[in-house]
């Protein structure tokens, strides 16, 4: 087994299919600020706002607890509420969705590309409705949607676009960095995500007033913030509307800040073993890799490939297990979300509703890929995956 020791001595059983890269650097970072007078709402908050805002070319970005607080901080500012739709795609995590639960909106679904997996733009158009008020666009695995198309669409009918890029940080269409894509762009900051501060998330954005309104929600609907008071030798504070601590703390920003210096080369090692995946794939039947739009610059949180049971003899649950077997801890990702109990209790939905997305999620695998794999953990993938269908080699002598 590839790497049978973990960062902390410890036997490590699987290969996952992501982790965290944390270094020194990024210790002694959260170390300062655990010895400052300031562990939330602090100055970190603000400067690590900015080198987001920097990185994705956008005005804004406002830090929250999490993804999903993201996302839901969107929702919020958007104004989404009951009778209201924002159509989402059906190959996500359920935390796209779930945020317009939150509000009280009606997720709709539409289906996706059967190449790419991303929101399919001719979906979006035939589900919107009088009642529709947004759209978002889920960059699954970390490949951007086709938001030219998208916004097309948005402004035709008078729709906020707003982009899931959780996956998808240091990606880019055109040139143009993901984040920058959408009028509002939510990140996560997970261990599994491009760069982590343990849980996060940010939205980045263009309109001051709509960062003005976020920032009040992640701090109880409150206009200032405990070091805003102590600056301005106040204790006095307003409620202004509903809102919930969706706070991220400065030694968080902190970590945060010392991991966006490192994600361009992060991207490019991911881009790397890429490349040494395809290679191999392009020797083993029945095992295909996503198609990529010809103008992006896929950031690859996840390495999906589409199993063909007909070709391979096996199921994907037999190759699921054949690889945990194997010590490689491939994943599946997603279920469709509207396959979910909850949707079909709540909203009605149910098989058929999006074919598409229905027959990809019973094929795809996700392969483990992340920066701190090194060359022999990915020939380990590749070699599990031959010998499971018999073949003594795939791509040999490859490197990433």
């Amino acid at each position: 087994m590839a790497n049978p020791l973990a960062d902390d001595g410890t036997f490590r059983a699987m290969l996952p299919y992501g982790r965290q890269w944390l270094d020194e650097d990024d210790i002694a970072a959260v170390v300062a600020v655990l010895r400052s007078n300031w562990l939330t709402t602090g100055p970190k908050i603000a400067e690590f706002e900015q080198a987001f805002a920097d990185f994705v070319g956008m005005r804004e970005a406002v830090a929250v607890s999490s993804g999903t607080a993201a996302l839901h901080t969107v929702m919020a500012a958007l104004g989404i509420g009951p009778g209201d739709e924002v159509i989402v795609p059906a190959m996500t995590f359920a935390a796209t969705a779930n945020s317009v639960v939150f509000q009280g909106g009606t997720p709709v679904f539409a289906d996706v590309d059967p190449e790419t997996l991303l929101l399919d733009p001719d979906a979006v158009d035939a589900r919107i409705t009088s009642r529709t008020r947004a759209v978002i666009a889920v960059d699954y695995a970390g490949q951007p949607c086709d938001y030219d198309a998208l916004r097309m669409i948005a402004d035709r009918h008078d729709l906020a676009l707003v982009a899931d890029a959780c996956h998808a940080l240091g990606g880019n269409d055109q040139g143009r960095p993901v984040g920058s894509l959408a009028d509002l762009s939510a990140f996560s900051l997970h261990p599994v995500k491009p760069i982590t501060t343990g849980e996060g998330g940010v939205i980045t954005t263009d309109d001051p007033q709509w960062a003005q309104r976020m920032r009040r929600f992640r701090n109880h609907g409150i206009a200032t913030d405990h070091r805003q008071r102590e600056q301005q030798n106040s204790w006095f504070y307003e409620m202004v509307e509903l809102g919930y601590n969706y706070r991220l703390t400065d030694f968080q920003c902190a970590l945060g800040i010392s991991q966006l210096r490192k994600l361009p080369n992060w991207v490019a090692r991911r881009q790397a073993i890429t490349r040494v995946y395809d290679k191999a794939l392009a020797e083993i039947p029945g095992v295909k890799p996503l198609a990529v739009r010809a103008s992006v610059s896929h950031a690859y949180h996840l390495y999906v490939v589409r199993l063909d049971p007909e070709q391979l003899g096996k199921s994907r649950t037999d190759m699921f297990a054949a690889l945990r077997a194997a010590g490689i801890g491939v994943n599946v990702h997603y279920i469709p979300v509207h396959l979910h109990p909850f949707y079909r209790e709540r909203f009605r939905t149910g098989p058929g509703l999006c074919p598409v997305a229905e027959a990809a999620y019973e094929q795809i695998l996700s392969l483990p890929i992340f920066p701190a794999m090194n060359d022999h953990d990915v020939d380990q993938v590749i070699s599990a995956l031959a010998k499971i269908m018999g073949i003594d080699d795939a791509n040999g002598g490859r490197r990433a």
